[in-house]
């Protein structure tokens, strides 16, 4: 782990100390035939998602939710993954500001981790992908914010989201508050043109402070799954599409194989 600065006291008086806990499960799906097909969706993965490019993404993050990066940590896995994890400041809710940095990522008062799971079934035909983004903060920060700018930088066919908010803060008045802001719905913090795209499920534990949306891609584009051309017509390709489909639904519901 690097630090961008060196080790100091950050401000804490007057500050909010609800924690706010966004997990972030996406899937994306891809058709191998045959072991050459495999091996370019394995070569495709470990390139798009690599450590250094996940967490570049983080670092996106990081300035959607107005946070400042301190330090970071990354790791590349063989034969394949990979680990980021940014710790950062909340400067909106009352941190202090530290003078830009030329390295990359870490935060004081939250913090931002995400891994790969590639899974490439020994014999199977679907081929899949899964990366974990979680995001904790404190402070006003807003994990929510930061949903469709990861819908941008990531192929999304299942994704599964939970927002979660813990503690307490305290009014001027000294009374304890438990939540600092409106949620009905994760769906409510994602554009529409995503929206449009998937078949959304919503739990909502208001008085909790718990909320999940589970979505399933609906519009599929599909030569897209399949890493050399292929006829979309064709019954071969559309054998294929349901057996992917099938996996899909089974992930979003929890079905085994």
């Amino acid at each position: 782990m690097q630090r961008v600065m060196p080790h100091q006291k950050v401000k804490l008086a007057g500050f909010n100390n609800l924690t706010k806990a966004l997990s972030f499960n996406l899937y994306d799906f891809c058709v191998a035939r045959n072991e050459s097909e495999r091996q370019s969706y394995i070569k495709y993965i470990g390139e798009r998602y690599s450590a250094k490019l996940v967490t570049e993404v983080l670092t996106g993050i990081c300035g959607i939710i107005e946070a400042q990066v301190l330090a970071v940590s990354d790791q590349d896995y063989e034969p394949w993954g990979a680990s980021s994890l940014v710790l950062m400041s909340d400067i909106k809710g009352g941190g202090v500001e530290l003078p830009p940095a030329n390295v990359s990522m870490h935060l004081d008062k939250s913090h931002i981790c995400a891994h790969t799971y590639p899974d490439f079934h020994g014999g199977g035909t679907i081929c899949s992908f899964r990366i974990d983004i979680d995001i904790a903060t404190c402070g006003e920060i807003s994990p929510l914010n930061a949903l469709n700018f990861m819908f941008d930088k990531f192929d999304a066919d299942v994704v599964v989201m939970d927002y979660v908010v813990r503690g307490f803060t305290r009014d001027h008045a000294g009374k304890r508050i438990y939540m600092d802001h409106q949620v009905k719905s994760i769906q409510d913090y994602i554009a529409p043109k995503v929206l449009n795209d998937y078949y959304c499920v919503d739990l909502a534990l208001q008085s909790d402070n718990i909320w999940q949306t589970k979505m399933l891609r609906m519009n599929q584009n599909t030569p897209s799954y399949f890493r050399d051309p292929v006829d979309a017509n064709s019954p071969e390709i559309k054998h294929y599409m349901e057996e992917i489909n099938r996996e899909m639904r089974g992930i979003l519901h929890m079905w085994p194989d």
